[in-house]
């Protein structure tokens, strides 16, 4: 056991608090911070309600300033920081790091704020850095990227003997009924998919158009629903990491009216990410006019529902998997892996709604593995480096059971 401070308040941070309170022999001394303390306080008091007894810290912190991190870090002393803030800040976050001393784990990779693209190669350069400190640092363990990178390892580890063609595939058949709403921070999701497509075939990353590639796939216990190919961070380091692959893609969900609303604020220019000037009345009731910079995509998001909020009322399931094809004694085998999340059984248990679920149960397994002595070893590491045997385990124990297909159609 140890002390584990967690970053983040939002959907996927309450998830992981709460599977720590559900774990807490696993764990020493918690501590949730982020910019708003209050709604630290809000997810204690969430996980009290349902009766868990669990002694949980909050702390108020800007995770963009380095020395407001480093003075938390050097007054709690953690010696796991999990960092479920915004990917903007997984730099800070990291230096602050190393500067006190703390182990690192987070779920989604750096990208600047200035700048709707994402690769792990920020992170990747601390890896000697890492190293030389003597400290672990865990990249991209949510869901995907995440488990999807341990459903690799474990095919690669226990089926295959090359992996030639991987495909993930994403389908949330859930219905949040909100005319439009994002399963997680509206910023980074709608940067995330207005970006355009990348995948690896070859030896070579080709790019499309956004949303540009679809077609049709068959999820279990749901159907078909059109898929489309996007770029995803952890085809990066599977690539990296299992060269005997020949293609990755990345595929997910998105129902047409989702699209339309996406199109109309794409032309409407309410999905930049630079600063516009805009006069506006005062708050403080006085008429006088101020000018003030803006972003559009933050300003949406202000008016977007929170993707906390959605719980109450989301039903269906959610269908994540990794979809294999490769050579095993020298013959061809197909592999299919995969987990299905029901909405309202992760907001019976956590008030959240599946998206976050998905997410906030693999960082809590993640940090077990690390106070397991499991997954620590100086250096940066993607999941898929570590054993997935213990991970998977802890996967059907703590709610995201898997499933697994051999020798069918893939699809793809």
């Amino acid at each position: 056991m140890g002390k584990v401070l967690m970053i983040g308040a939002g959907g996927v941070a309450t998830v992981a608090a709460f599977k720590i309170a559900q774990n807490k022999t696993q764990f020493g001394e918690f501590m949730i911070a982020s910019r708003r303390k209050e709604k630290c306080d809000e997810i204690v008091n969430a996980i009290h309600a349902k009766g868990y007894d669990m002694n949980i810290k909050t702390a108020q912190v800007d995770a963009d300033d380095v020395e407001q991190l480093k003075a938390l870090f050097n007054d709690f002393k953690p010696e796991l920081v999990i960092n479920l803030a915004l990917p903007y800040q997984d730099l800070t976050i990291m230096e602050a790091c190393l500067a006190c001393g703390c182990n690192y784990l987070d779920t989604a990779n750096y990208e600047p704020k200035d700048e709707a693209h994402f690769e792990y190669s920020w992170q990747w350069a601390y890896k000697q850095r890492f190293e030389e400190a003597g400290l672990t640092a865990i990249l991209g363990c949510g869901f995907d990227p995440g488990v999807s990178g341990i459903y690799t390892a474990y095919a690669a580890k226990h089926y295959f003997d090359e992996i030639h063609y991987l495909d993930i595939v994403d389908c949330n058949a859930g219905n949040h009924h909100k005319a439009f709403a994002t399963n997680f921070n509206p910023e980074i999701n709608i940067r995330e998919i207005t970006q355009k497509g990348l995948y690896y075939k070859d030896g070579e990353w080709l790019e499309t158009e956004p949303l540009a590639v679809h077609q049709p796939i068959t999820y279990p216990n749901i159907g078909p629903r059109e898929s489309y190919l996007m770029h995803h961070e952890e085809l990066e380091s599977l690539v990296k990491n299992y060269p005997t692959i020949r293609q990755a893609r990345f595929w997910m969900t998105f129902g047409q009216q989702y699209l339309t609303y996406l199109d109309v604020i794409q032309n409407l220019g309410m999905s930049r990410i630079d600063e516009i000037e805009y006069e506006a009345p005062l708050a403080d009731g006085s008429g006088k006019q101020v000018k003030v910079n803006i972003v559009p995509l933050q300003f949406l998001k202000a008016v977007l529902p929170n993707p906390q909020d959605l719980g109450a009322n989301y039903d269906g399931e959610t269908s994540i998997g990794c979809r294999i094809r490769g050579i095993k004694d020298g013959k061809e085998l197909t592999y299919y892996v995969y987990n299905n999340c029901k909405h309202q059984e992760a907001y019976k248990e956590t008030g959240m709604q599946g998206v976050s679920y998905t997410t906030g149960v693999p960082a809590m397994i993640g940090a077990m593995m690390f106070f397991k002595g499991l997954w620590r070893k100086p250096g940066v590491w993607n999941v898929e480096e570590f054993d997935p045997d213990p991970f998977m385990e802890q996967l059907n124990i703590q709610g995201l059971p898997w499933n697994e297909e051999f020798g069918g159609d893939l699809e793809l």
